[in-house]
């Protein structure tokens, strides 16, 4: 249809110029104009603005149509410009011009163009018109300017549903839920039927504010006013109940749709995702793809990604990878990110690294995912130089940054490092952010500055448990265990309950720094006093406490009451207090139980080798160092960090060619 009318467009441009080729251009204004008009019908808009361009004097009419094509397909710069053109021009605006205009403006949130067209408005006497105050309602309210959407609101003589609507969805899009909900039951009041557009508006704000009780009963309201058989209302009311946690109604909305759209198939898969469904969510891709009534968008990928990621599920993912390349939604940040994100979840993180790469523009949240992703697969360092090029490339941090940068620092003991980022973190006010500041007493307490973590901690404006636990954890692991049980006292009388990582906390201080009676009290306090069931990290750090105290035989009596299989870990404990001890009976016989733990078990050998060396029995010690060769069980190489001028370098134990070592006196 559009190619026959282009066709029949270009036949009448023709037909002109063979009626005026003795002439240098075509005089019939009205009919250039009607041409242009054919050529925007027809999706030809260059070829409009060409003959548009030829016309001395457009009508004003000509000039809306353009303003309005510009302001509804793009670029909606070009909308703003035609209108300074059309008044240069000298041509005056009709009531139609400025709602176009305003348009352009809302969908570029250029609230100071909007300001001088407003101003236009006023000085033609149209600043009471419906649909110029409607258009700047919906200007003002997405540019965040709520108080001057609600004057021109006000000031309007006349209001109908579409107006209540802009501000109605004005309000729901910051979440302003109760004037929201307010200005629904004023415009009821007001004799103004609500229409499915302004249930649609108001559904997301219900969703943020969990309002599942006043959600129900606009669902309830959709069913009276028979809205609720329309797809985009059924996709708001199911978006509204996932969100609300409530997936069972979601899936009854869903599956009694008569008409589905790709929003709403996207829709019911996020909504898995959301209540932590991931099987679910990519059961119904599956359903989706075999159906093949709908094409999947880049939203549809980036959920089903995400459940992917949810389930570390790297075939799947990998697959979803392929399909995103053939669609060409790959090239959408959105799912390049969410790609990242799952090979990084997969600990696949050199695929990771390698996809980054080759990815054409990065944002906050790619880099934010790649760093996150190299810290939490043990690429410390890799991440404090993906964060240094971050920066140099002109994307800079956000807080989510620093909460991985952070933890990368304390791993490395970059200190350096991480006092360019509290630095940072002060200058662009992240300071405020709790877990901003729990990340700064990790590393400080880590790079062996209790002292300054403690100054952190004194002037957060909020503290939550995690709060606590870091800076029990930061005295804990510099030996001031008394302090560690000091500051514990005084999280109670602060009102923060304590967890299970708050006694693992407090029983590694009480490790650290022999506190055995202390220990012993804390171990029992946690099951009878706060109701917490100590596990496997709780039991280890009593093994500690115990062994390095001296106490080997209530020690291994301690383990063998343990209501579950002791890790090995807790006998490693166990045996390294036997070879401090000389106890050689114990310590054969704890590495009789690690061994049958399997390969995990590598230090035992080391351990048992050095206990018979200490004692002088240098063949029984060989004979382990032969077993393990034999099992082909090697000890990981150890690796020091340090750094050089701000610069972290890893250098292995087995590093003969480090400049420290090869200056050695």
């Amino acid at each position: 249809m559009r190619s026959r009318a282009l066709l029949e467009a270009k036949k009448a441009q023709l037909y002109l110029w063979e009626r005026n080729k003795n002439t240098s251009q075509i005089k019939n204004y009205v009919a250039l104009e009607k041409l242009a008009a054919a050529y925007i019908a027809s999706g030809e808009v260059e070829l409009a603005r060409h003959l548009f361009d030829t016309i001395p004097k457009p009508h004003v009419a000509c000039w809306d149509l353009f303003i309005r094509t510009y302001a509804w397909n793009g670029p909606f710069k070009q909308a703003i410009s035609m209108y300074r053109k059309m008044l240069d021009s000298g041509v005056t605006p009709s009531k139609f011009t400025f709602p176009f205009v305003l348009k352009a403006c809302s969908a570029m949130l250029a609230i100071e163009d909007g300001r001088m067209l407003h101003d236009h408005a006023v000085k033609l006497g149209l600043q009471s018109d419906l649909y110029v105050c409607t258009a700047l309602i919906d200007l003002y309210a997405k540019c965040g300017n709520l108080i001057l959407a609600q004057y021109v609101f006000n000031s309007m003589s006349s209001k109908d549903v579409v107006a209540w609507n802009a501000m109605i969805a004005g309000f729901s899009l910051h979440g302003v839920y109760d004037d929201t909900l307010q200005l629904f039951l004023e415009m009821q009041r007001a004799g103004v039927r609500p229409n499915s557009s302004t249930i649609v508006s108001l559904l997301p704000t219900m969703a943020q504010a969990n309002a599942l009780s006043q959600g129900k009963a606009m669902h309830g309201f959709c069913v009276r006013r028979d809205f609720h058989n329309d797809v985009v209302v059924g996709t708001g009311l199911l978006d509204m109940y996932a969100k609300c946690r409530c997936i069972s109604s979601s899936r009854i909305i869903f599956d009694t749709m008569g008409i589905k759209n790709v929003v709403t198939w996207t829709a019911m898969i996020g909504a898995c995702v959301t209540c932590d469904l991931m099987g679910e969510a990519l059961e119904l891709f599956n359903q989706m793809v075999l159906k093949g009534s709908v094409n999947a968008t880049s939203a549809t990928i980036g959920s089903v990604l995400r459940a992917c990621a949810g389930l570390t599920d790297l075939r799947r993912g990998r697959c979803l990878h392929s399909y995103a390349i053939k669609s060409g939604c790959f090239l959408d940040m959105m799912v390049a990110n969410t790609l990242l994100s799952l090979y990084a979840k997969c600990s696949i993180i050199d695929d990771a690294i390698r996809f980054f790469s080759e990815m054409r523009f990065r944002d906050t949240i790619s880099y934010n995912a790649i760093i996150s992703g190299c810290v939490q697969n043990g690429f410390a360092i890799d991440a404090l130089l993906i964060s240094r090029e971050m920066y140099s490339s002109g994307v800079y941090p956000d807080s989510t940054t620093l909460v991985s940068i952070l933890p990368a620092c304390s791993h490395l003991t970059a200190l350096y490092q991480g006092i360019c980022g509290h630095g940072y973190s002060v200058v662009h006010d992240f300071v405020a952010d709790t877990s901003i500041c729990n990340a700064l007493i990790d590393m400080y307490s880590k790079c062996g500055k209790v002292d300054i973590a403690r100054k952190v901690f004194d002037r957060m404006q909020r503290r939550d448990v995690v709060s606590w636990n870091a800076i029990i954890a930061g005295y804990g692991i510099h030996g001031l265990g008394t302090e560690a049980i000091s500051l514990f006292h005084d999280m109670q009388v602060a009102g923060i309950e304590p967890d299970d990582v708050t006694f693992v906390c407090l029983l590694s201080a009480c490790s650290h720094s022999g506190l055995v009676k202390e220990g012993k009290h804390w171990f029992n306090a946690m099951s009878i006093d706060f109701k917490i069931s100590p596990r496997m990290d709780h039991y280890t750090c009593m093994v500690d406490i115990m062994a390095r105290a001296g106490l080997l035989e209530e020690t291994y009596k301690f383990i063998e009451e343990m209501p579950f299989e002791p890790s090995i870990n807790v006998w490693v404990a166990l045996l390294a207090a036997c070879r401090l001890n000389k106890n050689i009976k114990l310590g054969e016989e704890v590495s009789k139980k690690i061994q049958r733990l399997g390969p995990e078990g590598t230090t035992n050998f080391i351990l048992l080798s050095d206990m018979y060396k200490t004692l002088g029995r240098w063949e029984d010690a060989e004979k382990i160092r032969i077993m393990q060769r034999s099992q082909r069980l090697r000890k990981s190489p150890g690796c020091s960090w340090i750094e050089i001028n701000g610069v972290t370098r890893a250098v292995p134990g087995s590093d003969q060619l480090s400049p420290q070592r090869t200056n050695a006196p």
